[in-house]
């Protein structure tokens, strides 16, 4: 039987990224004299990518390079290590791999920034690769994410009969999967407003719950202790 593939988004779905993500984002608005948003609005920039989420606050498009070399600026002098493995994460993941699963990070956030990440939280020692977005003068989206990762495994879902999972938090994880023809799950730990997982194939409510979940939805017996 071949094994099924199971994508995984990092911000909101394996690590809590928000603290060092919104407060990245805060201090380069406000350098830049641009308003910063609300605690709601700040915690919607945790998980698209960061082009898209600050188009959707209005900066202004002269300005967004700028703005964007700021946050990361800020972002890798100390916010990317503001956060934290989900607890049970790395648990649910070493449950797939005994499942036979195939595991790989899919992530909206730059590689440049996911690949260390992943390394300092011991999440790479338990999936067999870590994709994510060009830096942000190269367009990019979900789906060209998961492209990068299908193309790098030397997978084709629609080709091999292969059964193939998305699991994330947000809206685009959803969108970006459809895209390849991929149902995706969504994670409720995350950063979803109401009714934003409404197109996921079901919600897992708790970590704990997540390997069953996933094996479930790929027809696959969960492994004995």
């Amino acid at each position: 039987m071949t094994a099924p593939l199971v994508l995984l988004d990092l911000d909101g779905t394996l690590v809590d990224s928000l603290p060092g993500i919104t407060a990245s984002v805060a201090t380069a608005l406000a350098e830049h004299g641009l308003p910063v948003p609300d605690t709601a609005g700040l915690r919607s920039f945790v998980g698209p990518p960061m082009p898209a989420s600050m188009r959707a606050h209005s900066v202004p498009e002269d300005l967004l390079t700028d703005v964007i070399a700021t946050y990361r600026r800020h972002f890798t002098a100390g916010g990317m290590w503001d956060s934290s493995v989900f607890p049970g994460i790395p648990a649910q993941l070493e449950a797939l791999r005994r499942a036979g699963c195939t595991l790989a990070v899919a992530t909206s956030k730059p590689e440049v920034y996911a690949r260390p990440i992943c390394d300092r939280y011991g999440i790479t020692a338990l999936v067999d690769g870590v994709y994510g977005a060009p830096l942000d003068h190269v367009p990019s989206s979900k789906a060209t994410v998961i492209e990068h990762a299908l193309t790098s495994l030397g997978i084709d879902p629609s080709a091999d009969g292969r059964r193939t999972l998305m699991v994330g938090d947000r809206h685009h994880d959803i969108t970006g999967a459809a895209e390849h023809g991929i149902p995706c799950l969504g994670v409720a730990w995350g950063y979803a407003e109401t009714d934003e997982l409404a197109d996921a194939v079901g919600v897992v409510d708790d970590v704990a719950h997540l390997a069953a979940r996933i094996l479930a939805e790929l027809g696959r017996a969960a492994p004995t202790a």
